[in-house]
């Protein structure tokens, strides 16, 4: 035992020379030194995740570097140019999703739209949320729901004027009573709730679906260590998410089926793929309807809700820029009436607010995972095939070679940008095949709720010290501390919210 302890330190640097070596042959691109038998690099992780690939990437001075997680290779990209690369060139090679277990479990054995494979399939279901679930036609008719829920936010600041007030809970519920709204007509937060019941299981499965999406499962990377309590979890919180959206499901078959006179603008989601499935029963499943349901939930709610919060967070940090937003709002609206979603694109400032926003705190600070599905040249070096793509976002944004002082809150540097992506430099929603289908429902979103609150109230912090802009790890970047804040409505807007 004695002398395999002794020669145990000769073998491990062997290892390392010997990997080193080959993967200078084989002109991979490079990567730690240190990679250790078994679980590779994964000694290097450390929360938050996109900060410890931004620390490596840095130390070793170059824009893309490959890791080897367990038995998986990950290529890490902290460039817009090589991004450029991987979502132009390799677009399709890297089109794929990994398959992991929360893919397994919670996205149909990785059949939904976010992990299902690229093929017919996945481009079946890209058409049929683009067409039928999130185009803007459908958004367009979905409006007066988001003014609607937008103007009951603001009713309840309003009753709890000059009190603290807790902001992360009034934006979560503002969001998923939109989207829940859209995919089944149902509200589950607030004081008209009808099915106080029901609201209570949608709620606690939400809260789990998202707390085991932020998990980074070991089993992943390295098959022999069995995850057997976390994939516990994934099963019964599918079976209570599939239960509970089934039972949705067939309240909506009830409501089509007892009802010929539901208008084309009130139809739900629901109604809507029902009504598909009709025609072609043996593609538009009940289960490519669960997942479908899926897509406009992960699309739609905590990211946007997490938006708005850093938004308001940076504006109560940042009083200059947000008596600018007022004053453009108060010139271009008056007080006379309240913002809608046909206004934002006439309000140049606000848009740059929530660009600066999303560029300082991007929703997914890494992007979804992607998988190359063939052998690839990337930064001229060689991507085998199957290996997982990090685009770290996070690292982009906040790149002082890229952005003038990046940790500074500066709306105006995206001044003529208002409306665009300014190229690979801010992709706060993906790039390619694979972007985030619910851009667009974000961005109405947040742009009609930070504007309501910045056109009815005036804001100020608890107390003299300014708002915690820590970040909590997960899968999408979210305060650690819930903003908390002080309203009261501004004088010009009493007369309005007196009718």
């Amino acid at each position: 035992m004695a002398t395999l302890f002794l020669y145990f330190p000769v073998f491990l640097a062997l290892y390392m020379i010997t990997r080193h070596l080959l993967d200078k042959i084989q002109n991979l691109p490079p990567s730690p030194f240190l990679s250790l038998p078994i679980i590779g690099h994964l000694y290097l992780f450390k929360k938050p995740i996109y900060r410890t690939l931004s620390n490596i990437s840095n130390r070793y001075g170059q824009l893309v570097v490959l890791l080897r997680l367990g038995s998986r290779r990950v290529l890490v990209v902290s460039s817009p140019s090589i991004a450029e690369e991987c979502f132009t060139k390799n677009d399709v090679v890297f089109a794929n999703r990994p398959r992991l277990l929360i893919g397994k479990h919670l996205g149909y054995n990785c059949t939904n739209l976010f992990w299902a494979s690229y093929g017919d399939h996945w481009r079946n279901l890209r058409k049929i949320v683009s067409i039928e679930v999130l185009s803007a036609y459908r958004l367009q008719m979905h409006s007066a729901t988001h003014l609607e829920e937008v103007k009951w936010m603001i009713g309840w600041l309003f009753r709890n004027q000059n009190q603290v007030v807790d902001m992360k809970k009034a934006f979560l519920e503002l969001t998923l009573n939109i989207i829940m709204r859209m995919i089944a007509g149902k509200r589950y937060y607030g004081d008209d709730v009808s099915d106080v019941e029901q609201a209570q299981r949608f709620r606690a499965i939400h809260a789990e679906m998202y707390t085991l999406i932020g998990q980074t499962i070991i089993g992943d990377y390295v098959p022999w260590i069995k995850s057997k309590k976390m994939e516990k979890r994934l099963i019964e919180c599918r079976v209570k998410r599939d239960s509970f959206m089934q039972c949705l499901i067939e309240e909506q078959r009830r409501v089509l089926l007892e009802s010929d006179c539901c208008g084309e603008r009130k139809r739900t989601m629901i109604q809507v793929l029902l009504s598909l499935q009709e025609t072609e029963p043996e593609y538009y499943t009940d289960d490519i309807i669960k997942g479908l349901m899926l897509v406009l939930l992960f699309a739609g709610t905590d990211t946007s809700s997490s938006i708005m919060e850093w938004a308001l967070s940076l504006l109560l940090n940042h009083s200059e820029v947000l008596l600018k937003a007022q004053k453009e709002i108060d010139e271009y609206i008056g007080p006379d009436r309240l913002i809608d979603e046909a206004d934002l694109a006439q309000l140049p400032y606000l848009r740059s607010i929530i660009n600066e926003t999303l560029r300082m705190y991007p929703p997914a600070p890494l992007l979804v995972p992607h998988e190359s599905s063939e052998e690839c040249l990337v930064g001229g070096f060689r991507i085998p095939r199957g290996t997982m793509l990090f685009v770290n976002m996070w690292a982009i944004h906040n790149d002082p070679k890229i952005w003038l002082d990046p940790r500074k809150f500066r709306p105006e540097r995206f001044n003529g940008l208002e409306g665009a992506r300014d190229g690979f430099r801010l992709m706060p929603f993906g790039y390619g095949r694979r972007s985030c289908p619910g851009e667009g429902l974000a961005l109405r979103m947040v742009g009609l709720a930070l504007g309501s609150l910045i056109q009815c109230f005036e804001w100020q912090r608890m107390d003299d010290k300014s708002v915690d802009m820590t970040e909590r790890p997960g899968f999408t970047m979210a305060k650690a501390q819930p903003l908390k804040a002080i309203c009261r409505p501004r004088p010009s807007m009493l007369k309005l919210f007196s009718q």
